[in-house]
């Protein structure tokens, strides 16, 4: 990986069957919903849902969706990650803390002070990457998965 060739992109027409064809380990798809389920949910939720496919270069290598919507009335779901799926074969090369890294600073741009993440417990799942990247357990519980936050400067 060359960081320098790292970014975030907005999923348009031309890219978005590229960011479909991003897909996870097949024993970590009961931790992450596809990239076309993560699109048609992102499609209803317009307002506040923000996708993006990662590319290193032009190689789609995985895929971020995360969630700003200032007035919602629970804390957890103002500011955070729905989804991140870092395609097989590109794990553990940065990628996913990239993907993370992006959302942070358009958190920070959007004058946001916290962002959330949820994780399905159990082994494989993605909880000690989350860790190592700083966000911390907030002790709560959300329809079976472990919320996590990151507060920012």
């Amino acid at each position: 990986m060359n960081s320098s060739s790292l970014r975030a992109v907005e999923i348009t027409p031309e890219n978005v069957r590229a960011a479909i064809k991003v897909r996870v380990r097949e024993d970590q798809n009961t931790f992450v919903a596809p990239v076309v389920h993560s699109l048609a949910e992102a499609y209803a939720s317009r307002e506040t849902a923000w996708p993006r496919l990662i590319l290193d270069g032009d190689r789609p290598v995985a895929f971020v969706m995360a969630a700003f919507d200032p007035d919602e009335d629970d804390p957890d779901h103002r500011c955070g990650i729905w989804r991140l799926n870092v395609a097989e074969g590109e794990q553990g090369k940065g990628y996913g803390g990239f993907a993370v890294e992006t959302v942070l600073a358009e958190a920070r741009r959007r004058g946001q002070k916290r962002v959330t993440v949820s994780w399905v417990p159990g082994e494989g799942s993605p909880e000690d990457f989350y860790l190592r990247l700083g966000f911390r357990k907030t002790g709560r519980v959300d329809e079976g998965e472990v919320v996590g936050e990151f507060l920012l400067d």
